[in-house]
């Protein structure tokens, strides 16, 4: 018995550019619809959406099916926040707002086991085939199979930026453009040379040190972000997808009926 291996890390580790979508609702269909489109990667999130473990669950077995993993934005807390989501056998999680390269260690050492850090070790969930998988291989395979991401979202941590990345244990150094410009004063201003500079810094120190940078993009600026070094890049989420459908349809609608009013449509006898 073996540990589902990560399509997220055999993509980043051939120098390939995975894409991500992230998912609000709660419905495994939701997830698995995602995941029957092509995605790598589906994101989900305890930090600021009401998901229960249940509703989680469902969504990381959802995914799977289709070879597709799961990344689960935790709740900054205790270890069992973090690594619950591994033991539902998601394939990586994003720990938000690392602060300092103290704080950076801490995740390392909840979330990676031992001889790198000292993760609670028990192997009977999902992830380690609820005690059917050698528990010498469990430990291996998860610090060789899953992965970490720490969120780089406030000007303070960047006094640590190089020594973070040259830490064990960390994959991915992603970066949270909206709450970066938040804390700099700066919200929603993406063209601020700030924004641009930090972007640039963060690829280049991840590259630099054997680490794989992340960020929010869109298929207009991919090109320029994978040139920037970039190779995890998250396209969307389902709440702006539903949004913008519903609004077109009833922009269109609004549309019809001002015809209708105009007696463009003629009159049905």
């Amino acid at each position: 018995m073996q540990m589902r291996q990560s399509k997220v890390l055999r993509k980043l580790r051939q120098g390939e550019v995975v894409n991500c979508m992230k998912i609000n609702f709660t419905d495994a269909r939701i997830t698995e619809l995602t995941a029957m489109c092509g995605f790598d990667c589906v994101w989900l999130d305890m930090e600021h959406v009401p998901n229960d473990w249940n509703a989680i669950e469902h969504q990381i077995r959802s995914t799977k099916y289709y070879g597709c993993d799961t990344m689960v934005r935790v709740e900054r807390g205790s270890y069992s926040d973090y690594i619950k989501p591994f033991e539902a056998d998601a394939s990586g999680i994003m720990v938000p707002h690392v602060m300092s390269l103290q704080d950076a260690k801490d995740v390392v050492w909840k979330t990676r086991f031992y001889p790198i850090g000292r993760r609670a070790c028990d192997g009977g969930n999902s992830d380690g085939a609820y005690c059917m998988m050698d528990l010498n291989e469990y430990v291996q395979m998860a610090n060789e199979q899953r992965f970490v991401v720490i969120q780089i979202e406030d000007p303070e941590v960047l006094d640590d930026l190089e020594e973070i990345a040259q830490l064990d244990g960390i994959d991915i150094i992603f970066y949270g453009a909206g709450d970066f410009s938040h804390a700099s004063g700066i919200l929603g201003q993406w063209d601020h040379p700030l924004i641009q500079k930090t972007r640039q810094r963060i690829a280049k120190v991840a590259r630099e040190n054997g680490k794989y940078a992340g960020c929010i993009g869109s298929v207009e600026n991919h090109k320029e972000l994978v040139q920037m070094g970039y190779q995890f890049i998250s396209f969307g989420a389902d709440v702006v997808g539903l949004s913008n459908y519903y609004r077109d349809i009833m922009s269109r609608l609004g549309q019809l009926q001002e015809d209708t009013s105009a007696g463009i449509y003629g009159k049905t006898e």
